[in-house]
């Protein structure tokens, strides 16, 4: 069912002004962003007329954009990779890591978003497979989905990394599963200072090699004495890793995955109004216990509209990757390898044998609705269809 406002009102409505103000400021990607949620399900993208089979009722269905920062089109694209990632769940325990970059850092990144965003998966990802495969922690080869989010609720720039693994792993000679402790994964403090180490080393090597861009106010920091300058204050903080408690079995860590991986800035569910005083949204503020937590917050229409752009990815990069035992090539292997060990049966190839169909059943008596027509872009149906049975509605 389609939200009473959506971000793609409110970038219809004030995209084109927007433009217009920050003409030159704004990359080519950002532009193909805002102009593929603007278009996402109107008469813009083609689409196609269906028909009910029992009771002729039919409606217009327009194409999705197929963006990965459109909110309206990533409920299908995590329901595909959620079926993806269904076999790979194995019978244990799965605890969710997050990392996150201090505020001085962050800042950087926001002006090397390609350099800096992988830079955090690399640290992360090695900093917790390392500190597993110490004998004197876990002694085992694991297993790391890491998701990449840049934003608070607020919208503001955050960039973090959210990690499933499993609790445990194969042993480094391929012998046995080992696994953790119920409630307790790896030692935080440890995590931390790892990661700390392996991310500002690396990132003072990109700094030396000149792949860091500056701008603005933080131009001054191409000059290494005042890059490491700025740098000083978090070589001495804690760099804070979070880790929650283990989730309740495998279907509590897939509807986890399903908020998380396809998530972008802002759901068109925490959308109130749009209006003279700008856009009215809910977010939490995390200073807060309790119902308190829940707060709502005005922004400047062109305010909401930077927000959001903020968190544009850099065209190709990829903000769901995998580590260890499900990275790449070997992942079916070393899943096998692991169910053998903890003495579990395979999982069944559920795929269909026929695509199952997605479409939305009639609204008017639940009956199997067909494609009647279809229509380029920019073009409408040559004609409403004839239909004796009832009108026809365009589809949410």
């Amino acid at each position: 069912m389609r939200a009473a406002l959506e971000v793609a009102d409110i970038f219809r409505a004030a995209g084109p002004a927007y433009r217009a103000a920050h003409a030159g400021h704004l990359s080519l990607h950002q532009l193909k962003v805002m102009a593929a949620i603007e278009h996402c399900r109107t008469a813009i993208m083609g689409g196609h007329v269906e028909a009910c089979t029992d009771c002729g009722h039919w409606r217009v269905a327009y194409n999705s954009c197929r963006n990965r920062h459109c909110p309206r089109c990533q409920g299908a694209a995590a329901r595909a990779w959620l079926a993806e990632r269904e076999a790979d769940l194995l019978p244990v325990g799965y605890f969710h890591v997050v990392f996150t970059l201090p505020a001085e850092v962050a800042d950087i990144a926001f002006h090397n978003k390609a350099l800096v965003y992988d830079l955090l998966f690399k640290a992360a990802s090695e900093t917790i497979l390392t500190i597993a495969a110490d004998p004197k922690h876990l002694g085992a080869r694991i297993g790391i989905t890491a998701v990449l989010h840049t934003w608070g609720s607020a919208m503001t720039h955050h960039p973090h990394v959210h990690m499933i693994v499993p609790g445990g792993g194969i042993a480094r000679d391929g012998s046995r599963w080992i696994s953790s402790r119920p409630a307790f994964l790896l030692p935080v403090k440890v995590l931390g200072k790892l990661f700390r180490r392996l991310f500002l080393t690396r990132l003072i090597a990109l700094h030396a090699a000149g792949r860091l861009a500056f701008f603005g106010a933080l131009a001054h920091l191409a000059d290494r004495r005042a890059f490491l300058r700025h740098l000083s204050p978090v070589r001495k903080k804690n760099w804070v890793v979070y880790a929650k408690p283990p989730f309740a079995g495998p279907q509590a860590v897939l509807a986890y995955l399903s908020r998380y991986t396809h998530r972008v800035a802002i759901s068109n569910s925490r959308l109130i109004a749009l209006d003279e005083a700008g856009v009215t949204l809910r977010y939490k503020d995390y200073r807060r216990d309790g119902a308190d937590r829940q707060q709502v917050m005005t922004l400047a229409t062109d305010e909401f509209l930077r927000r959001f752009l903020l968190h544009v990815l850099p065209r190709g990069f990829h903000r769901i990757r995998h580590y260890g035992l499900l990275a790449g090539a070997t992942r079916k292997a070393h899943l096998e390898h692991a169910r053998q060990l903890l003495g579990v049966a395979p999982p069944p190839d559920a795929a269909p044998e026929e695509p199952i169909d997605l479409r939305p059943p009639c609204p008017c008596c639940g009956g199997h609705m067909v494609i009647i027509e279809v229509f380029e872009r920019w073009r409408r149906p040559r004609a409403p269809p004839h239909s004796t049975a009832s009108t026809g509605t365009t589809a949410p």
